[in-house]
């Protein structure tokens, strides 16, 4: 099943609106304006509203893609909370305004943070096993874990771990396993000692670092990975999720893949792309994703 998933429902997030390779977002009470290159439309608000309303404005660095600098108005923060509510699942966030243009979350993720709660409690085994890879700040660590998870978080940046710790702390939440390693060698390691995870939840980059120097290119590395998966997945009781934010990644992709690599492994799959809707009623795109389990829905 192909589908298009928002984020619904959220009182601490939106996002006001969108164009001109810029995205305007609310977090809590505070407004944060900054780069967004899938957003090639024009605005939907004047830019007097965008001037009125940001709070926080990020401005790439000359010659950088990435790195860059935060203009503040008075009053805003450089970290506050945002509070996360699903049915029983209640989460609250630390958010800051990152050299790299990041905040510390990804709103966009909501509808998979919902299938990992959701899931994990309709496993069979009474704690199961779960393992996040590329974890970041630990908002599906959390889900799962709040689900009743055994999880182990894993990254390859020790000041990321420390951020996801504090998330886990604000949530009241605890005894997370904490891994500051490179993924591809833990996967690989993990596969020669048969240790299986009952969900395995990958959140990969385009391009990344591990602790060590070790160099981590998307296509070159995702297809081993996603086999070392195969390795680490428990065969009768388990989930699966794998999320992509790359310019150009194919949906189809993740679907060759999983169906070449887990057979009749994949079942109640569910396959598509995620967005966020602006108040133009334009949707941005952020990402796509495939997740299966053996979990009846």
């Amino acid at each position: 099943m192909y589908s298009f998933l928002t984020t619904e429902n959220w009182a601490d997030y939106e996002l006001v609106d969108s164009g001109n390779f810029e995205k305007l977002e609310r977090f809590g009470e505070y407004y944060v304006a900054r780069p967004e290159p899938q957003a090639i439309w024009d605005k939907h608000l004047p830019e007097q509203e965008w001037q009125r309303l940001a709070q926080a404005v990020f401005t790439r660095d000359k010659g950088s893609q990435e790195k860059g600098q935060w203009k503040l108005k008075k009053g805003m923060p450089e970290q506050w909370f945002i509070n996360y509510n699903y049915n029983d699942l209640k989460l609250r966030f630390r958010l800051g305004l990152s050299s790299f243009k990041h905040v510390g979350l990804f709103p966009e993720q909501d509808s998979n943070w919902k299938y990992i709660y959701d899931t994990t409690r309709k496993l069979k085994t009474p704690q199961p096993k779960v393992l996040n890879m590329f974890a970041y700040t630990g908002a599906a660590t959390l889900a799962a874990k709040a689900a009743g998870a055994d999880v182990t978080h894993l990254d390859s940046i020790k000041q990321v771990n420390f951020w996801a710790r504090d998330n886990m702390e604000a949530s009241n939440l605890d005894n997370v396993r904490w891994l500051v390693e490179d993924a591809m060698k833990y996967a690989r390691r993990e596969v020669k000692r048969g240790n299986k995870y009952n969900g395995i939840i990958l959140d990969p980059p385009a391009y990344g670092r591990g602790p060590n120097g070790e160099k981590w290119q998307l296509e070159n590395e995702l297809n081993e990975m996603i086999k070392l998966c195969r390795g680490m997945l428990d065969g009768t009781d388990y989930f699966l999720l794998i999320n992509l934010y790359s310019i150009g990644f194919s949906a189809m992709v993740l679907d060759n893949l999983m169906r070449d690599t887990f057979g009749d492994q994949v079942q109640n799959e569910e396959l598509g792309e995620l967005y966020l809707h602006d108040s133009g009623n334009r949707r941005l795109p952020l990402g796509t994703f495939f997740r299966f389990t053996s979990a009846k829905k």
